[in-house]
């Protein structure tokens, strides 16, 4: 996520809540995205480093556990950018040029200079974010799709240009041998009911014996994903879409959430100010008097009574506007104390962090480390293929 400051209720359930639920099921790596925020604010760099911890904090407060998942800024793990250089050398020019959002951009932004290499090469340096973890799912909506078919089409050009390992075949021959037990017959066989009859379960389960063996080092593994697919090293893990579901918060005013529009509800936003925003919220321009009937339909509020409400306060909304059988202010009301208890644990798990900043520091610099210690050993075989490890 780039680094924005405080963040708000649409981040949070667009994104946030995703990430919290995920964090559960699989290994994690959450980053604050600061050299793409250079992308299209390099002129004003000055707001970054400060925006990058109230954002951190906004995560904690969401729910995002370090004890669970890695939290890291991205310019603390140089190997980014030497992954995203190195991958450039390869990448043609047309492949992000053709990038939906490249000119998308461009047209939305028109009051900004976009015309760098930082802003065409941003797709590659998202390449490399996810390349150098060797991740396997990447949480997205459906209009990241195209970024994340580039990736795969990135790390799928790296592997066939470099994965020519000399003696490749002797060498995954020998990590068979490696796997525990029965393991070993067992992948051979799914192997060929993949290469011979073209049978996808069997590639997902001689997948899964990779995964859960114990016994084979990264070079190994990497080895034997190319031998499974009838393919050459696999250096670079090409990632999967996760969609994710998000759930479209709308502003205040019923549009887009968006600082922009000043039409957002901070996650920690103090709660005086909460009660305001939402008793002073738009409604059905149709109700001028308490008497008059009124559609939810085109009130900004029933939106958040989607998110917010159950079915029967969505029933009593949709009756009493209607029949003006209730006014604005009641029809607020359970949006408004829905609102107000979804944000009272956030404001208590983010007070720790805001009464002593050093935690969020700790954290995070934890997070960098570890972070860092899985890209370097992306990188040695990154180099090593390329020829630059010069031992």
């Amino acid at each position: 996520m780039r680094p924005t400051g405080a963040l708000h209720l649409g981040h949070y359930h667009g994104a946030l809540k995703n990430w919290v639920k995920m964090q559960s099921e699989l290994p994690c790596l959450f980053f604050v995205a600061d050299w793409h925020a250079l992308t299209t604010h390099y002129d004003d760099p000055s707001i970054i480093e400060s925006s990058t911890w109230e954002m951190v904090i906004d995560w904690l407060a969401a729910g995002v556990d370090p004890e669970k998942a890695t939290l890291f800024i991205q310019s603390r793990v140089p190997e980014h950018a030497e992954l995203h250089l190195l991958l450039s050398m390869v990448t043609p020019l047309g492949w992000l040029e053709r990038v939906p959002t490249y000119k998308d951009q461009q047209e939305k932004l028109a009051d900004r200079d976009l015309a760098t290499y930082g802003f065409l090469g941003y797709p590659l340096l998202q390449a490399a974010d996810v390349l150098i973890y060797r991740a396997t799912l990447v949480p997205v909506g459906e209009d990241q799709i195209p970024h994340i078919e580039m990736m795969r089409e990135i790390g799928r050009r790296f592997n066939h240009l470099y994965g020519k390992e000399k003696g490749f075949e002797e060498k995954a021959l020998e990590a068979v041998k490696k796997l525990a037990g029965k393991q070993g017959k067992q992948f051979t066989e799914f192997r060929t009911a993949y290469l011979e009859q073209g049978s996808h379960e069997a590639l997902e389960q001689g997948r899964a014996i990779l995964a859960g063996s114990q016994s084979l080092s990264a070079a190994d593994r990497e080895r034997l994903q190319g031998y499974l697919e009838g393919k050459r090293k696999m250096i670079l893990t090409e990632p999967q879409v996760r969609l994710t579901e998000a759930s479209r918060l709308p502003g205040l005013d019923g549009g887009k959430m968006s600082k922009s529009y000043g039409n957002t509800i901070a996650l920690r936003e103090d709660r005086d100010s909460v009660i305001k925003k939402v008793r002073t919220m738009p409604t059905d321009p149709a109700r001028v008097r308490r008497t008059d009937a009124g559609d939810p339909e085109k009130c900004p509020v029933w939106q958040l009574h989607k998110v917010y409400s159950d079915e029967p306060t969505k029933q009593w909304v949709q009756q009493g506007c209607r029949s003006a059988g209730i006014g604005c202010l009641e029809c607020k009301q359970p949006v408004l104390d829905g609102i107000l208890k979804e944000q009272e644990p956030m404001r208590e798990r983010a007070q720790q962090y805001i009464d002593n900043p050093k935690l969020v520091r700790d954290i995070v610099f934890a997070g960098c480390d570890k972070a860092r210690a899985l890209a370097q050993e992306t990188m040695r075989e990154v180099r090593d293929a390329m020829g630059l490890s010069y031992r």
